[in-house]
């Protein structure tokens, strides 16, 4: 759909079960040079949960040519049936019977990733949300399970592995095909009912690291991790970081795995992540490869993160699956949890618990307070690939941990257990999931639950007084009004907390000399009392126990106490974020200098740099500044170019001002060798940050030092740390620093990718020329989502200076990006646009310029792009 209107509603209130069941697929998918036939027979039965008895069958279906259709045998003639509008109707059907299809489908023009495609010569798949009806025609819900047999059929030369769901079961030769480059066949059978959207095929010619995992059964469980054949040397970490996930999914949730083989493939061209596919996981690349001297730290940890994101969904979304879309965040927000609390106990917790709120802050906060704002559980829909958003992934995470801190972590296990054994092989909703944590616990979550259906995020205000011994701390609680919800209610909202005296001691909250409680805030406004010897400073909202935003008036001085004392990683962060946001204001608001706020934070700074050693990441976490982006979140209307003067001035002074302490720290942290476990990444993190301070202040020798680190770098990490300050900071050096690094990597994609996002996030309007010239480079790539999220995706939202650029160039080249892309990728164009969502907050002149930029671009726009075009100018 292309003439600019909005596809049709899908409303979670007019559900229905589907009238047909589907026990059985068979599939056989003929690959051929330029096209491929795929038949599908069905097994159907009409589902007794359907009162209504509908007499007709409704097949979903896009870009498929239809070469015959028979039910029962049958050739069924043009009278019995009608295609029209992606759906296929066959009329006046039986209870049971079985429906066969001959479909022609061409997976060499599918740039849009959807379905069946191809990619740098192999053919893979991409089926949530509707890529399946690119396929096949079939009822393409989350609520129809079926069991698969596929079999797989392509030349044996060019694509010697054919993948499958579950396990191979059979394979040969075709009758013509024994001579040698000839075609072949494998046929695989998944023993577990599945939706759709888990399909996965792979067909090509790709080296495989081989692995086997124990379960605590007994069971040996083969691990196929596969690649491209010159990536096979970064398959390592992904083997080591799935057998982790493994053990650990046993021992923390008691889930072993249930096939006999579980597989990886990496592929370059990839909308999403990776996706959780029955038993053929498939992954972008830049999730599943990893290597030293291709790879940065951060990235390393985000591969052994997404490797167990979609490992966990054995369970948590494939064994259960979700009713219907509007419950995704059943099974994405349940998995994330569980990934989070891996990676928490992989790594530091309390820096993956500062990172993962940071996120969340920073990003999916701002969405649920704009124009995209939506329920956990959206009400309604167009395009529902338009809502794989933060909020259902991230929000709907912490929705599941605060049960998780309401229930505690032993009678959540227990919840967990009934909510795995109740609905195995089943699809059910949220409110199943909530159910069984209300049995275990015997609590009554029914006002919890508005944390699925209320969007917006809740504002927490904390007002304390201390008289005569007794310590009263009140909250309230507020939403304000979002997109289609103009009234909220009170939520149930878990806060942890504790009470500080002036030493930064905790103090005892009750007879039992717990130094830490849980107080639940479900009305309006509460008042909780504490009876204590002195006037403590409050440390609120531990470990983020709510995705809330907290107001308390904190004086600088409980601030810095916090900072220097307090045992919870995420107050610690917070009390520096608070500070440094205050600062920020002071120079934004009040034209107060840089120098001077540093010099009212330089005692506090130089501690966390004391004690900096005990863990060098989370030291790393405490110094640095809030982006751009974040401290243009609380300043209205938003001026980026002034927000960016503010930001790069306190940069620069806090360089300038603990100079020898940044310089001590790239002497100390320097390692002979690398190493790849948690305390050399942390150090390497402080070094590099200490590094980027100093290029800031564009200290005495830092050019010369950086182009050494760049040349003699140990790793991707001090590569492209080095050559990013050299270049954000227009450091001598710069510009044959980033020819060297072209060349060095031309041929590895996802390096090349870290090459375009540095030029991308250099401050300030030049970098807008810079972005149109690379968009003719000859290694970029509209076809390849992750070259145009490194580079337009950088400059849209992670430089607002850039993009927000006074002349509106940014606005125009974000314009002529869209309609590029929207014409190859309409789902990577959407998510693109919502780097638009902050439209109505820019001052105004900005905001005209976007919204012309914007206007012109939906004229035409696909239904997925038109569709967030449309929320975000208010249509």
């Amino acid at each position: 759909m292309r003439d600019g209107s909005p596809a049709n509603v899908t409303r979670l209130a007019d559900y229905l079960p589907p009238a047909y069941l589907v026990p059985r697929t068979h599939l056989d998918v003929d690959i051929r040079d330029g096209h491929t036939l795929v038949t599908a027979t069905l097994t159907l039965e009409r589902n007794p949960a359907r009162d209504d008895r509908p007499e007709d069958l409704v097949l979903d279906g896009e870009h498929l040519e239809l070469l015959s259709l028979s039910l029962d045998g049958a050739s069924l003639p043009a009278s019995r049936y009608r295609e029209a509008d992606g759906r296929l109707t066959v009329f006046a059907v039986p209870e049971c019977f079985e429906l066969t299809s001959v479909v022609r489908i061409e997976p060499e023009k599918n740039t849009a990733l959807e379905g069946l495609y191809r990619s740098n010569g192999m053919y893979c798949t991409q089926c949530e949300a509707e890529g399946f009806r690119r396929i096949t025609w079939f009822p393409d819900r989350p609520d129809v399970l079926s069991r698969f047999t596929t079999t797989v059929r392509a030349d044996r030369e060019h694509y010697p592995l054919l993948l499958s769901n579950g396990n191979p079961v059979a394979s040969g030769e075709e009758p013509e095909g024994k001579e040698e480059g000839g075609r072949h066949w494998v046929t695989w059978e998944d023993p577990f009912p599945k939706p759709c959207y888990l399909f996965a095929l792979v067909a090509g010619d790709l080296a495989c690291l081989k692995d086997t995992f124990t379960t605590t059964s007994g069971r040996e469980v083969a691990l196929h991790l596969y690649a491209e054949h010159r990536d096979l040397d970064k398959l390592d970490h992904a083997m080591v970081s799935l057998k982790k996930a493994m053990a650990w999914d046993e021992r923390v949730y008691g889930r072993e795995y249930d096939l006999d083989i579980f597989q990886i493939v990496a592929v370059s061209h990839f909308n999403m992540g990776a996706m959780e596919n029955k038993g053929l996981n498939i992954f972008n690349t830049a999730c599943v490869l990893a290597h030293p001297a291709t790879t940065t730290d951060a990235a390393f940890e985000r591969v052994e993160s997404v490797v167990a994101h979609e490992y966990f969904h054995n369970w948590s979304g494939n064994r259960v699956t979700c009713r219907d879309w509007f419950q995704l965040s059943l099974k994405e927000g349940f998995t994330v949890f569980r990934d989070q609390e891996f990676s928490s106990d992989m790594n530091s917790r309390a820096v993956v618990r500062v990172e993962n709120v940071n996120f969340l802050v920073n990003h999916q906060f701002p969405e649920d307070q704009g124009p995209l704002a939506h329920p956990v559980r959206p009400a309604q829909y167009q395009k529902i690939d338009n809502f794989y958003t933060l909020t259902v992934y991230e929000k709907g995470a912490e929705v599941v941990r605060m049960q998780h801190e309401l229930l505690g972590a032993r009678d959540f296990r227990r919840a967990t257990d009934l909510y795995f054994e109740r609905f195995d092989g089943q699809a059910v909703t949220c409110d199943d999931f909530v159910a069984c944590m209300e049995e275990v616990s015997g609590r009554d979550l029914s006002g919890f639950k508005r944390w699925y259906s209320q969007a917006g995020t809740p504002i927490v205000s904390a007002e304390d007084r201390y008289v005569d011994g007794l310590y009263s701390l009140t909250l309230s609680q507020h939403t304000p009004p979002t997109p289609g919800q103009a009234d909220k209610q009170p939520l149930m909202i878990p806060v942890k907390l504790a009470l500080l005296d002036p030493q930064g001691k905790p103090l005892a909250l009750n007879d039992q000399g717990d130094t830490e409680t849980v107080v639940i805030l479900e009305r309006a406004t509460q008042t909780f009392s504490f009876p204590l010897p002195v006037k403590p400073t409050p440390s609120l909202l531990r470990g983020f126990s709510a995705p809330v935003i907290l107001r308390y008036d904190f004086d600088e001085t409980q601030l810095q106490t916090l900072l220097a004392h307090d045992s919870d990683g995420f107050c610690r962060w917070d009390a520096a974020q608070r500070l440094y946001f205050s600062a920020l204001a002071r120079i934004i608001e009040q034209g107060e200098s840089a120098e001077q706020q540093l010099e009212r934070l330089r005692p506090a700074l130089e501690g966390v740099i004391r004690r900096a050693a005990e863990d060098p990441a989370q030291a790393a976490l405490l110094l640095t500044l809030p982006t751009e982006t974040a401290i243009g979140d609380r300043h209205s209307p938003l001026d980026p170019a002034r927000v960016h003067r503010a930001a790069h001035a306190f940069k620069v002074a806090l360089g300038r001002a603990l100079g020898e302490d940044w310089r001590r720290l790239a002497e100390s942290l320097r390692e002979p060798e690398y190493r790849a476990d948690g305390d050399a990444m942390g150090k390497r993190r402080l070094r590099m940050l200490a590094l980027a301070y100093l290029g800031l202040a564009e200290a005495d020798g830092i050019a010369d030092y950086l182009q050494r680190t760049f040349r003699d770098a140990a790793c991707m990490t001090e590569e492209i740390g080095a050559l990013g300050i050299l270049v954000s900071n227009g450091l001598d050096g710069a510009e044959t620093a980033l020819e060297q690094f072209a060349e060095r990597w031309r041929d590895e994609a996802l390096v090349m990718d870290q090459w375009f996002a540095v030029q991308a996030a250099v401050p300030g309007p030049a970098t807008v020329a810079r972005a149109k010239a690379l968009m003719s480079h000859p290694a970029f790539e509209w076809t390849l989502p992750n070259r145009v999220r490194a580079l337009i995706g950088t400059l849209v939202n992670g430089n607002p200076s850039a993009f927000h650029a006074e002349d509106g160039s940014g606005h125009r080249l974000f314009a002529e990006a869209l309609k590029t892309l929207d014409a190859i990728n309409p789902q990577i164009a959407a998510r693109l646009g919502n780097g638009a969502a902050r439209l109505d907050r820019l001052r105004e002149d900005l905001s005209t310029s976007l919204r012309t930029a914007l206007s012109e671009v939906r004229e035409g726009a696909s239904a997925n792009l038109a569709e967030v075009l449309d929320r975000i100018l208010g249509a």
